[in-house]
């Protein structure tokens, strides 16, 4: 019989998540908790279940670290992230943590359940028609406690040289001297960090890396 477990802070949201699931196959158990330690707690009581909803703005611990103990010590046990916090550097960091799919909190009822049967069939689930949101000064960014690498948000190591000189205020021509190319390949690479951090100018990027606490330490 399949058991779900939603792990959302706010009642209502994980009422109405769990009655929505609820929906999912019939008989299906659907198991809730209120904050990560007690998601924790059920799950090692030896509660298996065949999938985790997880939020990631959960009080007392970051939602990104909270993945990722979550896939460390059930590796086996799929996770999927439910968040209000839809830009694609989020998306695509929770999904390089290795959870089975991203759900964003905006999907209406029968989205989100087609992206649950979706990952329980076990494909790995991402907004289709979508990268994520476009970052601006208004965009909610999930709270991260740390650093963040290069990698982690979909940047190649190429394109996390091209943002770290982009930080230090050089231009693409000096960007291109500093890193031997061409001036043309840089605009490239620069192109490709800003469809990844879903921003629009160098400016905006800029703001990107402040905002994700980005780290450029071993970058070169």
């Amino acid at each position: 019989m399949l058991k779900l477990l939603v792990v959302e802070d706010h009642a209502l949201v994980r009422e109405g998540l769990v009655r929505l699931l609820g929906q999912i196959e019939e008989g299906a158990t659907l198991f809730e908790a209120a904050d990560f330690e007690s998601a924790l707690t059920l799950l090692d009581g030896d509660q298996e279940v065949d999938l985790v909803l997880l939020d990631l703005a959960l009080p007392g611990i970051d939602g990104f670290a909270g993945l990722d103990i979550l896939r460390r010590r059930y590796p086996a046990m799929p996770v999927a992230v439910v968040s209000a916090f839809d830009d694609t550097p989020t998306i695509t960091r929770v999904l390089n943590l290795g959870a089975s799919g991203f759900i964003p909190k905006a999907f209406s009822g029968e989205a989100l359940l087609s992206a649950v049967r979706e990952i329980l069939a076990g494909n790995i689930f991402r907004p289709s028609g979508q990268q994520g949101s476009r970052l601006d000064d208004t965009t909610p960014v999930a709270p991260s406690k740390f650093s963040v690498k290069p990698e982690e948000v979909g940047l190649t190591d190429r394109q996390a040289q091209v943002l770290a000189l982009m930080v230090r205020g050089l231009s693409n021509r000096d960007i291109a001297d500093q890193l031997d190319l061409s001036e043309g390949t840089v605009k490239i690479h620069a192109t490709a960090v800003f469809k990844a951090l879903g921003v629009n100018s160098r400016t905006q990027a800029l703001v990107a890396v402040a905002r994700y606490g980005i780290d450029f330490g071993n970058v070169f």
